[in-house]
C-alpha cells in the first residue's frame, strides 16, 4: 500500500483499538521500521495527528485533545502524482484567469496540496513553473461580478444587471435568471433567461456592468432545454435553425485544420488532390466568417452560396481597404 493508505490505516488502528504495539503496526503494514517511523513523524509533523507512545501500556495512542491544532484526517486523499497533476492544473487555471475569478479562492486548496507532498514539494514548485498558459484575446471580467453570478447560479436567484450590447452600442438594465456559465475561446459568458425579453440569451460576462443579487427565485429551464432553445450551431451564438458550411482548405492548411475540432458534429475528408474537406453546422455566421477569413486564401467556402457570397463581400472590403 502507499503512504496515504498506511496514514488511513495507522489511524484507523488506534481509533479502533485505543492502543497499538509497534510490532502490530509493522504486522499490519507490512512495511519496515524505519517505514513506519517516518509515517509517523509524517503524522506528527505534517498533519497535527497527537500521536504518542505510551509505556505503560505498551504502545501508539492519541493523547487526550489540547488547545492547540486539530487534528483529522481529510475525508479525500491523493497520491504524489495526483496532487502534481492537480497542482499542474492550478497553474494553467492562474494563467488563463487574467480577471483573477477563480484563482484566490483555491489557494488555501494548493497550500494544503503542497503540505501534503511533503519533501515532494520542491517537485511541485518546479512544476507549476515549468507549466505557462498564454491567452489570446482574453476579455476579462470584474472579479465581484463572477461572484456575484456565480452566487446566483448556486442559491438559484435571479440577477440584474445593467449590460452593453455591442452589436447596437447599446446600454440598458436586464433582470435574468441564470442557467448556465461557459468558458469559451478565453472569454466568459453566462446562459441565463432574460425577462424582459422572455427568452433564453447568451450574456458576455465582460459587458456585464454592476450586479446585484435579486431575493426573487430563478426561473427553471432544465439544461437540456437550454441546448435545444440556444442550438447546437457552430461558436457561441449557436441558433436552432442550421445550414452545413462546407469548406475547403489547401494542402499546406490541411496539415493544421486536420487537426482542429471546429465543432462537435464537424465531418471531414481528404481529398483527392491533397486539399482538405470540413462541414460544420451553423446558426449565426459573424463567428464563422471571421474563422474562416483567419485562413486568408488558404481556404475556400463551397457552399452554402449565402455564406460563400458573405464571406467574398467581406475580402473584396478589406482588399479596397488596402488599395
Amino acid at each position: 500500500m502507499n503512504q496515504t493508505e498506511r496514514l488511513y490505516r495507522i489511524d484507523q488502528l488506534i481509533h479502533q483499538r485505543s492502543v497499538v504495539p509497534f510490532d502490530e503496526l509493522l504486522t499490519e503494514l507490512e512495511i519496515s521500521r524505519a517505514t513506519l517511523k517516518r509515517d509517523i513523524a509524517y503524522m506528527r509533523d505534517r498533519l497535527n495527528a497527537p500521536i504518542v507512545f505510551d509505556r505503560d501500556r505498551g504502545g501508539y495512542c492519541f493523547a487526550p485533545s489540547q488547545f492547540g491544532p486539530q487534528y483529522g484526517l481529510p475525508g479525500l486523499w491523493f497520491s504524489d502524482r495526483e496532487i502534481l497533476a492537480l497542482l499542474t492544473m492550478h497553474r494553467m487555471l492562474v494563467d488563463l484567469d487574467t480577471g483573477g475569478l477563480l484563482g484566490p479562492h483555491i489557494q488555501p486548496l494548493v497550500a494544503r496540496l503542497k503540505a501534503l507532498m511533503g519533501t515532494a514539494s520542491d517537485s511541485a514548485d518546479e512544476i507549476m513553473k515549468r507549466v505557462r498558459v498564454l491567452p489570446a484575446h482574453n476579455r476579462p471580467v470584474a472579479p465581484n461580478c463572477f461572484e456575484v453570478v456565480g452566487h446566483a447560479l448556486v442559491s438559484r436567484r435571479r440577477l440584474e444587471f445593467a449590460y452593453f450590447t455591442r452589436s447596437r452600442n447599446a446600454r440598458g438594465l436586464r433582470e435574468v435568471s441564470p442557467q448556465r456559465l461557459v468558458h469559451y475561446r478565453n472569454a466568459w459568458y453566462l446562459d441565463a433567461w432574460c425577462h424582459r425579453s422572455d427568452a433564453l440569451k447568451v450574456f458576455a460576462l465582460d459587458a456585464v456592468g454592476e450586479a446585484r443579487l435579486l431575493e426573487r427565485r430563478a426561473r427553471e429551464v432544465s439544461l437540456a432545454e437550454v441546448d435545444r432553445q440556444l442550438g447546437s450551431g457552430y461558436g457561441i451564438y449557436r441558433g436552432r435553425r442550421l445550414a452545413w458550411a462546407t469548406l475547403h482548405f489547401s494542402a499546406d492548411a490541411a496539415r493544421w485544420v486536420r487537426a482542429e475540432i471546429w465543432h462537435p458534429q464537424q465531418r471531414t475528408r481528404d481529398l483527392d488532390d491533397g486539399r482538405f474537406e470540413l462541414r460544420v453546422p451553423y446558426g449565426a455566421t459573424p463567428e464563422l466568417e471571421m474563422d474562416i477569413l483567419r485562413h486568408g486564401e488558404h481556404v475556400e467556402v463551397v457552399a452554402p452560396e449565402s455564406l460563400r457570397r458573405s464571406v467574398a463581400e467581406r475580402l473584396a472590403r478589406a482588399n479596397a481597404t488596402y488599395r
